[in-house]
């Protein structure tokens, strides 16, 4: 017991003090669970420090924040892990209560994987934010809890007045798809990619500036009302009730149910249903709806007694970092991936992690052999988050065989592909894997320079076929390999040289697993796809940074492939949102003969280009770029943007040099102060009105 104790205390120091866990949440989990059973068995040997005897590990000194106390302790939550620990859970519960066989009333919730906050109002007005800290003080955050959208400043008094002090505490959140959105908007500005979103609202959180965290698109959910003077609630029904008319959010998932077996469908329905929820979460929390009994069954030094977490099945784990193989990908990018011993996560056997890139690997210090944590992100895609523990010591006397088959013939190759060696540390390859040439450095990434590179020349293939461009059927990277491995493809275009010729139609079918049926579906979908619009035309292209929606601009505006083909970075800068760089590469793309020939080759292969609707070129919005601000009160912003669309002028979402006009609705933004300084021309809704015929 002594010994766990010990354990437990090491590794309460390295997550609380030192910020660098050497093992997850599971494992820890599981060893305070031993030492809990332990002293229940032996309460007489229970000893003072244990763990199990404090709310948690002294809170690190923030620099720049001030550390507060909580008036109430942030206690922890027991987890739970079966429905046989719910059972005994209540069993315990009843007992303390003398009631029996009751159907008791419990909140239960989704347990999000966000920080912790308690926000303090005094007199309807916000005054204080604090992180959980270890329970007993958190650092005071309060600049950067005012940049959270849905968190108010001064509580609604329409339905109840504010008490005189009130203590809220919630969940700070990022939205899985707002997640993904703000990580792809760090890429393009070249700024590293968060590993998760509770890494990224866990930063956001400790950041000195707050303009800083503005950009975070952080949300609060309250889960809690610790204090609340000068009004009672019966329950927590009640007590939630108020604070959404205070002004508060919710996750909208909590529901009110009637006894255990209820409580455990919650569980299963949202275990089931956890990929549809938009916030991460590993749980449920249930606790008694009743204050009375909550106040009844108080608390231990460490957790409540009213309440639990039934966690779901674990989807991190730490696992052996094996090797760290270079790929190729469509694009030419470099990009390393991690293969790791076989590891169960979430149900899934993993063997591979995505690693991003270079600087990413470096900055959770990597070496081959090291113990990682390893999450399926989003429960998709497993990744490594950091270090559990560093290789150290003599390689292991099984290291060699436990090298997967897969990387057998790269390794052979010795050419820095793979690092696999014990203790080797991975860096960038001085020649790319597939085709040799030397990587050239593209802000944190590196790409092979070699436009005939093999992944690249299916990668473009891929593009062609694939969605917002020609969208063809049953071709796929496995029958583009095949196709380019057979010698019937010698680039993206010649997919519609696949003909219908007796000779043609042979060759497919010797194909593996290439049937007659799979030939004459290919046949029709090429058949009916070589009539394609222009913006289509444009994605097929695979132009450096050119989708869907900069291929629509692009279209409307030049109208045909001529027009674009002939156009300088000047005259492609006046394109809304075709900036320098984007303008830089679509030119040095069309001026390049070896790519370029994608399209020449597709319009003499019979590719037809279907010519844009034709543009309005008289009217008060014709080749005029509009932008809104404010809140119109006789139209709505998607009917006022498609008004000035059919009248021949481009809505765009911010004001520039390009600017034509601003319209000006009810509290307008920043954006009429910018205008201004432009020189724009800035319209009131009502002469808008007039102009788009609607008087």
């Amino acid at each position: 017991m002594a010994q766990l104790v010990k354990e437990l205390r090491h590794h309460d120091r390295l997550y609380y003090v030192e910020a660098r866990p050497e093992i997850s949440d599971k494992e820890y989990d599981a060893l305070f669970r031993e030492l809990r059973d332990l002293e229940a068995a032996h309460p007489g040997l229970v000893l003072a420090d244990s763990p199990t005897q404090r709310v948690g590990a002294p809170l690190p000194e923030g620099v720049g924040f001030a550390v507060v106390e909580h008036a109430v302790p942030m206690l922890s939550i027991d987890s739970l892990f079966s429905a046989e620990e719910v059972r005994d859970f209540e069993a315990r519960i009843l007992r303390f209560l003398s009631l029996s066989d009751a159907d008791l009333d419990w909140v239960v919730e989704p347990k999000f994987d966000g920080v912790s906050l308690s926000v303090i109002y005094e007199k309807g007005r916000f005054v204080r934010a604090v992180t959980r800290g270890d329970g007993e003080r958190g650092e005071d955050v309060s600049a950067n809890a005012r940049t959270i959208r849905n968190l108010p400043m001064m509580l609604e008094t329409g339905h109840r007045p504010a008490p005189q002090l009130l203590e809220v505490r919630g969940e700070v959140l990022m939205a899985r798809d707002l997640f993904e959105r703000f990580n792809a908007a760090r890429a393009a500005r070249g700024d590293e990619r968060f590993a998760n979103a509770r890494n990224a609202t866990a930063g956001a959180m400790r950041r000195n500036d707050p303009a800083e965290v503005a950009r975070y698109p952080l949300e609060f959910h309250l889960w809690a009302m610790p204090r609340c003077e000068g009004v009672r609630f019966a329950t927590q029904q009640e007590a939630t009730r108020a604070l959404r008319e205070w002004g508060f959010a919710d996750s909208g998932y909590g529901r009110v149910v009637r006894g255990l077996d209820a409580c455990l469908a919650y569980h299963d329905d949202i275990e089931a249903r956890r990929d549809e929820v938009p916030f991460e979460m590993d749980g449920v929390v249930a606790k008694l709806d009743r204050f009375d009994l909550r106040e009844r069954l108080g608390t231990t030094s460490r957790s409540t007694r009213w309440q639990y977490a039934h966690k779901f099945a674990a989807r991190e784990v730490s696992a052996t970092l094996r090797a760290i193989e270079t790929m190729v990908g469509n694009g030419g990018r470099l990009t390393p991936r991690a293969h790791v011993l076989p590891v169960e996560v979430g149900g899934i056997t993993v063997r591979h992690a995505t690693l991003h890139n270079a600087d990413y690997v470096a900055e959770l210090g990597l070496a081959i052999g090291d113990r990682v944590y390893l999450r399926r992100a989003g429960d998709v895609i497993p990744q490594i988050l950091g270090v559990a523990k560093a290789a150290a010591g003599d390689e292991p006397a099984d290291w060699a065989a436990s090298l997967p088959e897969e990387l057998a013939a790269a390794t052979a190759r010795n050419d820095g592909a793979v690092a696999h060696h014990w203790r080797e540390v991975w860096r960038v390859p001085a020649g790319c894997p597939a085709c040799g040439n030397a990587p050239v450095a593209e802000g944190k990434y590196w790409r092979c320079p070699n436009p005939m590179c093999e992944p690249q020349r299916i990668g473009r293939a891929l593009v062609l076929v694939g969605q917002g461009a020609f969208e063809i059927e049953g071709l796929g990277e496995k029958q583009l390999a095949q196709l380019y491995a057979a010698g019937l493809m010698q680039g993206a275009a010649d997919v519609f040289a696949l003909d219908q010729t007796p000779e043609m139609r042979a060759r497919l079918l010797a194909l593996d697993r290439w049937g007659a049926k799979s030939v004459d579906n290919l046949y029709a979908e090429l058949a009916a796809r070589r009539t394609v619009p222009l913006a289509r035309f444009l994605v097929a292209l695979a132009i450096p940074d050119v989708g869907p929606s900069t291929a629509r601009v692009l279209a409307a505006h030049f109208t045909s492939f001529e027009a674009l083909a002939h156009a300088s970075e000047a005259e492609l800068m006046h394109v809304d949102g075709v900036g320098p760089e984007v303008a830089a590469k679509i030119v040095r793309w069309l001026r390049d003969p070896q790519l370029s020939a994608t399209a020449t080759r597709l319009l003499e292969l019979g590719v037809v280009i279907e010519a844009p609707a034709a543009r309005v070129t008289e009217g008060p919005f014709a080749g005029q770029t509009v932008v809104f601000t404010g809140t119109l009160e006789h139209m709505g912003r998607a009917e006022a943007k498609q008004r000035v669309e059919e009248m021949g002028g481009h809505v765009a979402s911010s004001v520039s040099a390009k600017t034509s006009i601003l319209v000006v609705g009810g509290k307008p933004g920043s954006k009429a102060k910018k205008a201004e300084e432009l020189g724009v021309r800035v319209m009131l809704e009502e002469e808008f009105l007039k102009l788009a015929g609607r008087e």
